[in-house]
């Protein structure tokens, strides 16, 4: 059984650039995988030799984005933006299911990509 792990990021952005990079093949390209293929629901993900397909869940514009990975039929990871009207910041939390050994290295991952995704969106 895995367990269910949720992080959060804030962002200085506009919630529509946010969302495109979590939701579309050639923004999650930017910053999560090497290259992403996207074939209707069905997203193709690679990391140099490596390649992990999963499909999306259920998206909803600007507000969030779910995938299972195609190999994993219990567990998904999901993308959800919250605003802060006041300060004008995105809060990005993530949803992953991790097995328990692994959640620091997950987390520790998740840093990484982040800061790839902060990269790719100035900020």
């Amino acid at each position: 059984m895995k367990k269910k792990i949720e992080l959060e990021y804030t962002f200085r952005c506009s919630r529509k650039i946010l969302f495109s990079r979590l939701s579309t093949d050639y923004g999650l390209a930017e910053w999560f995988a090497d290259d992403v293929v996207a074939d209707k629901n069905i997203f193709s993900f690679v990391w140099e030799d490596f390649e992990q397909r999963a499909t999306l869940l259920e998206k909803k514009d600007n507000d969030y984005i779910r995938f299972q990975w195609e190999d994993d039929d219990d567990d998904f990871f999901e993308f959800r933006i919250v605003s802060d009207e006041v300060t004008n910041e995105q809060a990005l939390l993530i949803t992953d299911f991790v097995d328990d050994y692994e959640e620091d290295d997950s987390v520790e991952l998740w840093n990484a990509q982040i800061s790839e995704l902060r990269h790719s969106l100035g900020v």
